[in-house]
């Protein structure tokens, strides 16, 4: 059966890899942006199968995080998955960066990747429980959770608070028969992070490569699968073998 499936920040990148890869599977995607839409259209564009809708907002604040979902419901009949991938990453070593700009990246970063999850979840699980949908909740984390980040720790914080907050929801939203899990990719080959992939980097993982955003949209798709409820709770990881623990 088609599922109505929310990808937030899905103009490129991994939340793109994951709108085809749910697509492909027969799946109707609200494909979400928050600034790119030319790329957000391509992304819808280029999705197989038929019923996909566009939908924007900044989920950075309530009413746009709200908004997103709403959208999303009028245009494919409701949520039956949300991928929590929309995030922002801003570089704030703290021996460069003044306090000013320091507490600027850390007020986004959590707005965007943390809190703005949290409200995309609650607003989407509400629409879950109301239409009784066994539906999922899968949060795009990261490595830096757990490696940590020195040059961006908002950006590690965030990600290990949000894969927290998907281990509290899957026991909460588990009686509804709602699985919620998480990835934490490490690097992946994106438009974002291309200045920072170097042989070093490549060379963290044992297959001597970083991961294309299609390796971690599989994982996506596999978490949010009928067969995977019982990885509710779960934070998987995806790098590689680039970080263990």
């Amino acid at each position: 059966m088609s599922r109505a499936v929310v990808v937030t920040g899905a103009s490129r990148g991994i939340g793109r890899a994951v709108a085809e890869a749910f697509a492909a599977g027969g799946d109707r995607v609200a494909v979400h942006y928050g600034s790119r839409r030319g790329a957000a259209e391509e992304t819808l564009a280029g999705l197989a199968g038929s019923g996909h809708v566009l939908v924007a907002g900044d989920v950075g604040t309530p009413q746009g995080a709200e908004a997103v979902i709403e959208a999303a419901v009028d245009g494919l009949g409701g949520v039956d998955v949300l991928i929590n991938n929309a995030a922002v990453n801003v570089a704030h070593p703290l021996d460069r960066t003044s306090f000013e700009d320091w507490q600027r990246a850390w007020r986004r970063t959590v707005d965007v990747n943390l809190l703005g999850a949290a409200h995309l979840s609650y607003c989407a699980a509400r629409n879950m429980i109301e239409r009784e949908v066994a539906g999922r909740i899968i949060n795009v984390g990261s490595r830096g959770a757990f490696r940590g980040e020195p040059d961006h720790p908002a950006y590690g914080a965030s990600k290990a608070a949000l894969q927290a907050m998907g281990q509290s929801l899957a026991v909460h939203l588990a009686p509804y028969g709602i699985g919620v899990a998480s990835v934490a990719p490490g690097f992946v080959q994106t438009e974002r992070v291309a200045e920072r992939l170097t042989d070093e980097v490549r060379e963290q993982s044992p297959f001597g490569r970083v991961a294309s955003p299609q390796d971690i949209a599989a994982a996506v798709h596999h978490l949010a699968s009928p067969e995977a409820l019982w990885s509710s709770g779960a934070v998987l990881d995806v790098n590689g073998a680039s970080y263990l623990r």
